[in-house]
């Protein structure tokens, strides 16, 4: 963390971040849109909710980065294009990063940037991308200061589907997290393992690299809140969530609950607490 921008990511007191992640727009998949049709109304509930950051494209960043004052939440920067969640798939698979993304990230003062490590069965090619794309965005964040985050995703077919859908097996995982450890990550956002209790395993692949963990999927509310309290007592640094937070019927009550267990180690029940009742029609 030698960087000055992680400053502005991890909280002082407790060493932790709480990114969420509103870059769904960018993976041409409607069902990613569901929560977030407006996005200005969206970014202004985050702010108000106060997370450590939020995670933005090129194109929607500068809502954020309009609000006055220093308080708000540091912008992540998504830096890349997929199209690997399609429902069917459309071929070919692709995963293209943009350019001049660190550039930009720094006009924007983002805090750090984010670029997919897919590991997709069948499709080594769009691995190869990926790792084209770290190397290129890593040159310039190294030349720039500006802390590159990598998103190693293991991907599994869907049984009786045309998709593609997380795979949590816990070698599968290790074996990507230092993969993008050796590609030179300033920071990790790895998905949760199967079993959660071997999590420790994941984060001793990171290294001295810290480690955020993706939200993924929709799950309950106490289901997400166990979850996020096991993987920090093991070790990760922070969480990114999106889905779980944009898509609630409380954004942020739920951003208010998983703040108090990252920040201030809070139990499950008294961060249920925080999260108000849904009304008649609100998504549960």
């Amino acid at each position: 963390m030698s960087k000055p921008r992680l400053n502005r990511l991890f909280n002082a007191r407790s060493g932790r971040a709480f990114d969420v992640a509103v870059d769904h727009g960018a993976f041409h998949e409607y069902n990613f849109l569901t929560g977030i049709e407006d996005m200005a109304k969206t970014v202004a509930t985050l702010v108000d909710a106060g997370p450590d950051a939020v995670q933005l494209t090129l194109g929607q960043a500068p809502l954020l980065q309009a609000f006055p004052g220093k308080q708000k939440p540091g912008l992540v920067l998504r830096t890349d294009i997929a199209n690997v969640y399609g429902d069917p798939l459309e071929m070919p698979l692709h995963s293209i990063h943009v350019p001049d993304a660190i550039e930009v990230a720094v006009r924007l003062d983002a805090v750090a940037v984010c670029v997919n490590l897919l590991d997709l069965p069948g499709e080594p090619q769009v691995r190869e991308q990926c790792i084209r794309s770290i190397l290129a965005l890593r040159t310039d964040a190294e030349k720039y200061g500006m802390p590159l985050m990598i998103e190693p995703l293991v991907m599994q077919t869907k049984p009786g589907s045309g998709g593609y859908g997380v795979d949590g097996d816990t070698a599968k995982v290790i074996t990507l997290v230092r993969q993008a450890r050796e590609l030179g990550a300033d920071l990790i956002k790895a998905d949760p393992t199967d079993d959660i209790t071997e999590y420790h395993r994941v984060i001793q692949a990171a290294g001295d690299t810290p480690l955020l963990v993706r939200g993924g999927g929709r799950v309950d509310d106490r289901t997400l809140l166990e979850r996020t309290q096991a993987v920090l007592e093991q070790g990760a640094r922070g969480i990114v969530y999106g889905r779980n937070v944009i898509q609630h019927h409380d954004p942020a009550g739920i951003t208010a609950a998983l703040m108090a267990v990252v920040h201030d180690d809070a139990s499950v029940d008294d961060a249920l607490a925080l999260i108000g009742a849904p009304a008649d029609g609100d998504r549960a």
